[in-house]
């Protein structure tokens, strides 16, 4: 029985069109979010702060598919892949002996 990819980033839609230089370099891609959008973000997708303050953080990716469209997507923190990469992260580190 094969087991099924789980992801960690959502997709959240295609960006404008990257932009080249002349000599054919990538330069720049723009992703335009609105309000509600954003919103999402705070309440969904930033992760979490530990004791010292650090994170809070949101990552987005941005990507070209198969097709050769760009695309974002945005980490969840919350999703299983993440989940499952992280329990799989702190089995290994409670694995590991010191010496």
């Amino acid at each position: 029985m094969s087991q099924e990819k789980k992801y960690d980033d959502p997709y959240i839609g295609y960006t404008e069109e990257p932009r080249f230089s002349e000599d054919g370099g990538l330069m720049s891609w723009t992703v335009k979010l609105k309000e509600h959008e954003l919103e999402d973000m705070l309440k969904k997708y930033i992760t979490a702060k530990n004791d010292k303050g650090h994170g809070g953080n949101a990552y987005l990716t941005l990507r070209m598919s198969k097709a050769g469209k760009a695309f974002s997507t945005i980490y969840d923190p919350n999703s299983e892949g993440a989940k499952q990469k992280r329990a799989a992260k702190q089995n290994v580190e409670s694995s590991e002996l010191d010496f």
